[in-house]
């Protein structure tokens, strides 16, 4: 499996930006598909995340309600949209895809890297002030 993620850029404050995840190899319903990212000198963290189905999205409290989370089978794509960017969200962002396996999926796995086999390799967001 390999994961390609793309769109980033240099946007203002205040601005939307659409990022893309593709995937490739294996039954694209088979991955759930989270996306991170880390900042210049800090740890990688969660951003959002989506489920096998499509059916549950998770998000951390500080993008809830600016950050959107979708897949499209057509396109084996995972898409990420941010809404009213703040400079505090410049990082590089990567998407990382997370097989199923056998019993529950907590919804606190999601926010986990650890749960996630497979990464991209990462697009650059930096938002102005």
């Amino acid at each position: 499996v390999q994961l390609q993620a793309s769109g980033g850029g240099l946007v203002q404050a205040g601005a939307s930006l659409r990022l893309s995840c593709l995937v490739s190899g294996g039954a694209f319903s088979n991955y759930a598909v989270g996306w991170f990212r880390q900042a210049p000198g800090k740890e990688r963290e969660f951003v959002a995340a989506i489920s096998w189905s499509g059916g549950s999205t998770y998000y951390p409290d500080s993008v809830k309600g600016r950050f959107t989370v979708t897949r499209m089978d057509a396109t084996r794509s995972v898409y990420l949209q941010l809404n009213s960017l703040k400079p505090e969200d410049t990082a590089v962002y990567y998407c990382a895809a997370r097989p199923k396996r056998p019993g529950i999926a907590t919804a606190q796995s999601f926010h986990m890297s650890a749960s996630y086999d497979y990464w991209g390799q990462g697009t650059l967001v930096t938002v102005s002030s």
